[in-house]
């Protein structure tokens, strides 16, 4: 099981968009600055998250989300 995540910046109002097979793990990482693609954006607020059988299916997933058209979706539900 995977997890597709996106956490949204709150104090520069932009979102990172994951994969993970570990949640908490991966959300604690990113809350206590230990990545460092985002710890120069934090705090951070998780919003949203999708469960995924495999991992290619939540490539797939987190590619659309990154896409232009992911963006627009993201931007209405956030």
């Amino acid at each position: 099981m995977y997890f597709v995540y996106i956490l949204k910046s709150l104090s520069k109002n932009t979102f990172y968009k994951g994969i993970t097979d570990n949640l908490d793990r991966r959300l604690r990482q990113h809350l206590n600055n230990q990545c460092a693609t985002t710890k120069n954006m934090a705090p951070w607020k998780l919003v949203f998250v999708q469960i995924c059988e495999n991992r290619r299916e939540a490539r797939v997933l987190e590619k659309y989300l990154k896409s232009g058209s992911g963006r627009e979706i993201i931007e209405q539900i956030c």
